[in-house]
């Protein structure tokens, strides 16, 4: 029988479910969806006694569990060493899935990865063992995969250091992704802050069939409300079309909502979460949640007439949705797959596919490869060979032993597919490609959640699209985008026309799952003679240094560092790819700082110009001079700046190189969040049109920073190098703690002090 992780909490939180539901209804004086039952039953100060405004209140939560990558799993747990306590005082986890390079295959590129990255690895498992954290070792599963499988609960509240952390919500939880710093919160034993969100109501009906798939959903989904359609709000999936799907579906459709900037997304406890529970070896989980079944979903009055208890309202009929393939460059350019050809010719994208890519956090279920596969056996007995390459990256070891068993990836083999490490390698730019010119023009499909340009692979004019594993192994092998399954045929080697028959999956091995080893180390039972090293002069690790406290004066005279315009995402402001490298190490990764942004002076990447000097060059050599010299500076940015990530990594380096504040128009909720955890300014402009007024040689001065409150806009001043000026007001959304951490220089150093005390 496999473990169940942590049944004595899990216990407690049902527990504590009737009388904390029955509390907030009394206190919200009507019905409750889903998501107000999951928050109100997480508060830290326990039963409700008040209502919290949707989008303007924030709340202290208490989280059951904290979940993080090897990648961010670092700067989280440098964060808490410094802390000085000696165990997480919550359930938490690290993965070991990012810091594997897809090559060649799957036991070469692990056995690659454990060579170049043992002292992040070990790092890892030796601070895991120290602080009572369960360690999963590399090649054990990509994070989302695993925590679906063993740690996710109907009814639950976590946070993970992963923007899709929200692939929890497809076994009813309210999973979000944070920044290393919440998460250090948490493991602290203090609580989790986040503002109440709005909740958007997404209506299913009827039943897919055919070529469409669960991901169809989410696709479908970010067409209507685009990359920030969702931004601070949670979205909760209900109706009989919710209930037909699998639970892997329900986390495929969940896990990118985090492509929508949604806080995360959900559905309610049904029997297909029942089935997945059981068909992990949770049976008795299953039956904990059975008992309190009437809490693990919104109140049948809010179903009934849903427009009256969400902030918006989406219905979409299952029964005629069209597959779908998004893109390029964004996730949220939705086309139906009876118009996508049209698209290609029309946008003169490359027709010719060169790769596709199935797997990743989202679609690497067991239900996702036989679906897949189900095509891939096409190939072979219809003789049709495959013009495109074609990968898969299966989603834990538990699903690669069994689909290995099951003679899925036999399959695949045959189709001349090749068989990835269980880790997140191409969909997050760890990915060599194999390509004599990394700069030319093409397209690429995948079943992943991200594309924007270079995410892949590094190459900006690689188009990437996002559709359904089983369109995405259709298209492989037809080789171009043009290629519609549902109604195109093809040439086989025998010039005999053929015509791919629709996809069939199993939702569980009818066999059940198996696996020899999972990968799961946990940690000893008392770390205290545990020793974490970080060697001095690494490469890949450095202890960190406290920043310094506001010095309680106004800003005045600093300079703009960079304007960006445009997409400005975490991946733009500290890139992935060979920088995955350095994320333990602050000084070094710092040295992608904004490589990616485009400068709106001059419309180029990484060329900005020195206020000191004159001159031109890197966005992080010149903020260095600047740090140097005391010389102040800020960020200018456009809308959505840190979008798509948790990646903190992007709030620490310009903190670290020492920029005062950040002014867009307006900001990804994570990031924003992250800013203000490292003691950062985050303001956005009052009047968007402010953005156009900002010149490349200003000066700037903070008027009323030292009567910094909450509700009350900041004066800026920009003056201008022809000697006139211009003032800007800029609003900022700091509580009262909110503003302790900036004045105390980071809400970790506020951490550090209370543990001293």
């Amino acid at each position: 029988m496999a473990q169940i992780f942590d049944l004595d909490m899990i216990q407690a939180v049902y527990d504590r479910y009737p009388a904390r539901v029955a509390a907030a209804r009394k206190a919200v004086g009507k019905p409750l969806t889903l998501t107000e039952k999951i928050l109100y039953t997480h508060l830290w100060d326990g039963e409700a006694n008040t209502v919290f405004g949707r989008g303007k209140d924030y709340v202290d939560f208490a989280p059951d569990r904290v979940a993080m990558q090897d990648a961010t799993a670092q700067m989280a747990l440098l964060q808490f060493k410094t802390t000085g306590r000696k165990q997480v005082a919550v359930p938490s986890t690290v993965h070991c899935d990012h810091l594997i390079q897809a090559r060649v295959g799957a036991k070469e590129d692990l056995k690659e990865a454990l060579l170049k990255s043992n002292e992040v690895f070990n790092f890892l498992e030796s601070i895991s063992n120290k602080y009572g954290i369960g360690f999963w070792k590399p090649g054990a599963g990509i994070i989302h995969q695993v925590v679906l499988e063993q740690y996710a609960f109907p009814g639950g509240l976590m946070i993970g250091t992963d923007s899709h952390t929200v692939n929890a919500g497809g076994l009813g939880m309210v999973a979000i992704g944070v920044g290393g710093a919440d998460a250090c919160d948490v493991m602290s034993g203090l609580a989790w802050e986040l503002k109440w969100p709005k909740i958007i109501g997404v209506k299913l009906t009827g039943k897919l069939s055919g070529w469409a798939s669960s991901k169809d959903v989410i696709l479908k989904v970010a067409g209507i409300l685009t990359v920030k359609g969702g931004t601070g709000a949670i979205v909760e999936y209900f109706g009989p079309g919710a209930e037909s799907l699998s639970c892997t579906g329900k986390g495929t459709i969940c896990n990118m909502g985090a492509e929508i900037g949604a806080t995360t997304s959900t559905f309610g406890y049904d029997d297909s979460m029942r089935r997945y529970l059981k068909g992990t070896g949770r049976t008795e989980l299953a039956d904990m949640a059975d008992k309190v079944a009437e809490h693990l979903n919104g109140d049948p009055e809010v179903y009934a007439d849903p427009e009256k208890y969400f902030d918006q309202v989406i219905e979409l009929d299952l029964n005629t949705l069209e597959p779908h393939v998004n893109g390029p460059f964004t996730p949220d350019l939705a086309w139906p797959i009876s118009k996508f050809a049209a698209a290609v010719k029309e946008n003169n994208w490359p027709e010719e596919l060169e790769v596709g890519l199935i797997g990743s956090c989202t679609n690497s279920s067991y239900e996702d490869l036989t679906r897949s596969a189900s095509i891939a056996q096409q190939a072979v007995d219809k003789k049709l060979k495959v013009k495109s390459e074609f990968t898969i990256t299966p989603g834990s070891e538990q699903v690669r032993y069994t689909a290995e068993r099951d003679g899925i990836l036999e399959t695949f083999d045959k189709m001349g597919g090749v068989v990835l490490a269980n880790a997140c390698g191409p969909c997050i730019g760890q990915w060599a490609r194999h390509t004599n010119d990394p700069n030319r023009k093409n397209s690429i499909i995948t079943s992943f959640n991200r594309n924007f340009a270079k995410r892949n692979d590094g190459n900006p004019n690689t188009h990437a699209f996002v559709a359904g594993p089983e369109i995405v192994t259709a298209m492989a092998i037809a080789g171009r985008l043009s290629f519609n399954p549902l109604t195109d045929e093809l040439v086989n080697e025998e010039g005999v026309k053929v015509k791919l028959d629709e996809p069939k999956g199993l939702e569980l091995p009818p066999q059940g799952f198996d696996v020899k080893d999972a990968g799961f180390k946990a940690p000893a039972s008392d770390g205290a003679s545990v020793e974490v090293i970080v060697k001095p002069d690494s490469e890949r690790l450095q202890l960190l240094e406290p920043f310094a406290a506001w010095n309680g004066k106004n800003i005045t005279d600093a300079v703009v560092l960079i304007k960006a315009k445009g997409k400005c995402t975490t991946d733009h402001i500290s890139m992935a790819g060979p920088w995955l490298r350095y994320r333990g190490h602050l000084d070094n990764i710092s040295n992608n700082t904004l490589i990616g942004a485009t400068n709106a002076f001059n419309g180029e990447t990484d060329k900005v110009k020195n206020q000191l000097t004159g001159e031109y060059g890197a966005v992080p050599a010149m903020q260095r001079d600047y740090k140097t010299k005391g010389q102040p500076s800020i960020i200018v940015g456009d809308h959505n700046y840190g979008e798509g990530s948790s990646r903190e990594h992007a709030a620490m380096q310009p903190r670290f190189l020492g920029v005062s504040a950040v002014l867009v128009k307006s900001f990804a909720r994570i990031h924003e969040t992250n800013l203000k955890k490292q003691g950062m300014l985050a303001l956005t402009f009052v009047t968007e049109a402010d953005y156009d007024k900002i010149q490349e040689d200003d000066r700037i001065d903070f008027t009323d920073l030292t009567s910094f409150a909450p509700n009350k806009p900041l004066t800026l001043v920009f003056k201008h190098k022809d000697g006139s000026s211009d003032t800007i007001m800029c609003n900022q959304t700091y509580n009262e703690a909110q503003i302790g951490w900036f004045k105390a220089g980071s809400a970790l150093n506020i951490i550090r002090e209370a543990q001293k005390g």
